[in-house]
């Protein structure tokens, strides 16, 4: 009953869900998929915008195939990409979604009663897709206790808020080439509660695959250590910025050798 009570306090909104994307032919089916069953599932008119930053695959072909608005821009900079698909963007309430995250109704419906209760935007913890080295899941519980249990961020694979609030705050700060989603969730956070969803979004474990355990803990220090001054530029952000894929994301993700399951 409680949950059909905060049903009823929804007024009828238009939702934007917008699409980051560089090289993304493999992952971006599903994930446009998944956002186009969560949105349908919520009754309410929306849009997808894939914003295609110079990509050199399928990924435009893709986005419009599907009946998403593509829109093309050339930065490699995603706080960048991210502010060009607000621009364009209809909606009363923003989601900015990887386009290699898959969400739920969930995570639809939830942040509707966030932003119907009053809070400034949020988020929601992240679950990896597919075999990861055994170090793989260490990595991330350690990384998601210290980023949403004691910090209470979003992650960039998945915010939402209002677009009043995105205009209020200045959207994503384009000087930064990383971590942009921690300075926007702090500027959020001015305006009001975060909440961050109960259900985890599911998001490729590419990364944890191609990258030693080695390399993604030097990288990810040296973030801490240099702090802003780090992520001002592309240096030593190839994690972000090499624009690796691997082939076949799915196939790989359960074929690879010397994975664990």
């Amino acid at each position: 009953m409680r949950q059909a009570r905060i049903a009823l306090s929804f007024t009828p909104a238009m939702l934007s869900f917008i699409v980051p994307a560089y090289n993304e032919e493999h992952e971006l089916p599903n994930a446009l998929a998944s956002l186009r069953t969560a949105a349908e599932a919520s009754g309410e008119s929306f849009e997808i915008i894939v914003v295609d930053d110079g990509s050199t695959d399928a990924t435009a072909r893709i986005g419009k195939e599907s009946g998403a608005v593509v829109v093309s821009v050339h930065y490699r900079q995603i706080a960048a990409v991210r502010n060009a698909g607000a621009r364009v963007a209809q909606g009363d309430i923003l989601f900015f979604v990887d386009a290699d995250t898959h969400i739920l109704p969930a995570h639809v419906t939830g942040a509707r009663t966030a932003l119907a209760a009053g809070c400034a935007g949020g988020g929601a913890p992240v679950a990896t897709e597919g075999s990861v080295p055994w170090w793989g899941p260490w990595f991330i519980r350690l990384f998601s206790f210290f980023y949403f249990t004691l910090s209470n961020l979003g992650a960039g694979a998945f915010l939402f808020t209002t677009k009043t609030n995105f205009q209020i705050v200045g959207g994503f700060d384009e000087q930064f080439f990383a971590g942009e989603e921690v300075f926007f969730t702090q500027a959020l956070k001015k305006l009001g509660r975060f909440k961050l969803l109960r259900v985890p979004i599911v998001t490729s474990g590419r990364k944890l695959r191609m990258h030693s355990g080695k390399y993604i803990l030097a990288r990810s220090f040296a973030l801490i250590v240099g702090g802003k001054r780090a992520v001002r530029s592309r240096q030593k952000l190839d994690i972000w910025y090499d624009g690796k894929r691997e082939t076949n994301a799915r196939e790989d993700a359960e074929g690879a050798p010397g994975l664990a399951g």
